[in-house]
């Protein structure tokens, strides 16, 4: 049964996380428009980090609160790759790696549902521009190098936890979370 609420609770904190996601696109424009520097070339990108880092910051504080939930399924596996997490198993993976999946595509839903029709025409999401191949080899050597970081963070970074935090969410932001254009800002 510990598994079972494990993959619940991932399913439920990735659900959260994929439906903030779109959100966040929204919230960069806005935050830039009300600031008036829209049309500054790196302010967007800059509000984009500090808002991307709030909220890895507080996804997993509520991960910590939930009993060590994740929501991104790379994460979950280096964890049990280092020996990380003491409750985990190969069956939980395996448990926990659909849950996640599934919630994903609930989060999207969601989102789809609930954001307004003024911002739905913004909200694309990501397309490739190259071959399937090569979009796999980047994914996963942008996921390769975000494990690595946040690997080396957790053993050899900084003792103290919001420092340690902020780090983890800078990394994720610069690696994740892409500039806008100037048209997505219009």
């Amino acid at each position: 049964m510990g598994v079972i609420k494990v993959a619940i609770r991932d399913a439920l904190l990735t659900s959260m996380w994929i439906f903030s996601m779109p959100l966040l696109k929204i919230f960069i424009t806005q935050t830039a428009a009300f600031l008036g520097v829209q049309t500054l070339p790196l302010a967007p990108l800059f509000i984009s980090r500090v808002l991307v880092s709030i909220l890895v910051t507080t996804f997993t504080a509520i991960g910590k609160i939930l009993g060590g939930a994740s929501f991104k399924p790379a994460a979950s596996l280096t964890f049990y790759a280092t020996g990380l997490t003491k409750n985990d198993s190969l069956l939980s993976m395996a448990v926990r790696f659909p849950a996640q999946a599934s919630s994903g595509v609930a989060g999207v839903k969601a989102a789809l549902e609930f954001i307004p029709v003024q911002y739905s025409k913004n909200l694309t999401g990501s397309s490739l521009k190259v071959d399937s191949h090569t979009g796999d080899v980047a994914k996963g050597a942008i996921s390769f190098v975000r494990s690595f970081t946040l690997l080396m963070i957790i053993f050899k970074g900084p003792k103290n936890y919001l420092v340690k935090q902020w780090l983890m969410s800078v990394t994720t932001a610069i690696l994740v979370i892409r500039e806008p254009n100037s048209q997505e800002l219009r």
